[in-house]
């Protein structure tokens, strides 16, 4: 496989050994899952699915953010517990993954219950000299690890804007730079607070995911992934930290997911159009919600159209008709074309940077030629195998919801 890194800013080949260690940052629990997320779960599983179909063990970390500068406002706006809100809207998550035919995660471990060890690296970090204290307040240094950026590739001018708009503070004046970012901070009276070496409170949010990610995966990840709005600050700032407590490499390779806007907009809360999963299988199968988003390049940002549902549901009609053709049971000498070109070109496509797009395109190409034959023979069942392959389960008849 050949796979956009996202550090080298380019298409490498994928150099992985027999286990495949990835780690994927999760959902913040305070709010439905929505097609930004679906599509990149959806990207990973269909990695992790093609990875296993050669061979692969592949260990897959997903974790919830349970707490952090998200969902303590959340829960406070609405009155809960914010442990409360995070298993309900946790639970609602997994049913949406469960009805979109994810792959099940090795762990999903919660940041709540993993504070220790965010201290034990916190601590690692203070002896090695890339934090400093103010007021409770553990700050890292960003001036102790000198490839700081490299990851994202932005100039410092462009990193410091990007950290105001992603939860940042930039203009902290306790800070000796503007890119330096929290580990630990004092928790307000209504927050939760554990004890620490500097005093009562709570982890910072990029903290969470090195710890979780390397006691649970070790010092170094394979693959590293999520939404290409975590590059940075969140991917780089655990980057540095990472490497700077162990001094190995943390990832081999960086892979990021596009964004998904609505019909023309940003897709996000404050403009009440973000499109949920759980909204979307009220009314449509969810194999076509995972059919519409293979038809756009994880890499790419892109739009949906509420027209996409319809198109998709009307493609898996014809691939489970396709795939249910008579002649496909038991039919590996019986006439229909010839199902390897087909094979070899979804494998072909998945290889080359998880080509969802054109993976789609074949398979519907076959399952249309079998439809116009006048038998299916071994083809059928190759569909069946290579939708399968792409997560679509062609054996079901088609849910009207």
């Amino acid at each position: 496989m050949r796979i956009y890194d996202t550090a080298r800013n380019e298409v490498v080949p994928l150099e992985v050994g027999h286990e495949v260690r990835i780690y994927v940052c999760g959902i913040t629990p305070y709010d439905s899952t929505h097609l930004g997320h679906a599509n990149t779960y959806l990207t990973y599983d269909l990695l992790i699915r093609r990875l296993e179909s050669q061979g692969h063990h592949v260990r897959l970390v997903r974790n919830i953010t349970d707490v952090d500068d998200s969902i303590l406002p959340k829960a406070r706006e609405l009155g809960v517990d914010f442990l409360e809100l995070a298993a309900a809207e946790t639970a609602r998550f997994q049913g949406d993954m469960d009805a979109l035919g994810t792959r099940p995660a090795e762990s999903q471990p919660r940041a709540t219950q993993w504070v220790d060890e965010m201290i034990e690296l916190i601590s690692r970090l203070d002896a090695k000299g890339h934090v400093y204290v103010v007021n409770g307040t553990v700050f890292f240094d960003v001036t102790t690890f000198n490839t700081f950026g490299e990851l994202s590739g932005h100039d410092e001018d462009t990193m410091i804007e990007l950290a105001r708009e992603r939860g940042g503070n930039p203009d902290d004046p306790r800070q000796r730079n503007p890119l330096d970012f929290v580990l630990w901070q004092p928790s307000m009276p209504d927050e939760p607070t554990w004890d620490s070496p500097w005093g009562p409170g709570r982890p910072g949010w990029h903290v969470e995911c090195s710890a979780m990610s390397m006691s649970l995966l070790g010092d170094t990840l394979d693959i590293h992934g999520g939404g290409n709005d975590l590059v940075f600050p969140h991917h780089e700032a655990e980057r540095a930290q990472s490497e700077a407590a162990t001094g190995e490499t943390f990832v081999r390779h960086w892979m990021h997911c596009g964004m998904v806007a609505y019909e023309g907009t940003k897709m996000s809360k404050s403009l009440g159009n973000l499109v949920f999963v759980s909204e979307l299988c009220k009314t449509a199968d969810p194999r076509a919600i995972r059919l519409a988003l293979m038809g756009h390049h994880y890499r790419s940002d892109w739009e949906w159209f509420d027209s996409e549902i319809d198109e998709s549901s009307a493609a898996l009609e014809l691939l489970i008709e396709a795939a249910g053709s008579s002649g496909s049971a038991g039919s590996s000498g019986s006439s229909g074309p010839d199902p390897r070109p087909y094979i070899d070109r979804v494998h072909a496509a998945l290889d080359n940077d998880l080509d969802a797009p054109e993976a789609r395109r074949v398979l519907l190409e076959l399952a249309e030629v079998i439809l116009a034959g006048s038998g299916a023979g071994s083809a059928a069942d190759a569909l069946t195998e290579l939708a399968n392959l792409c997560g679509l389960d062609l054996t079901q008849p088609f849910l009207v919801p």
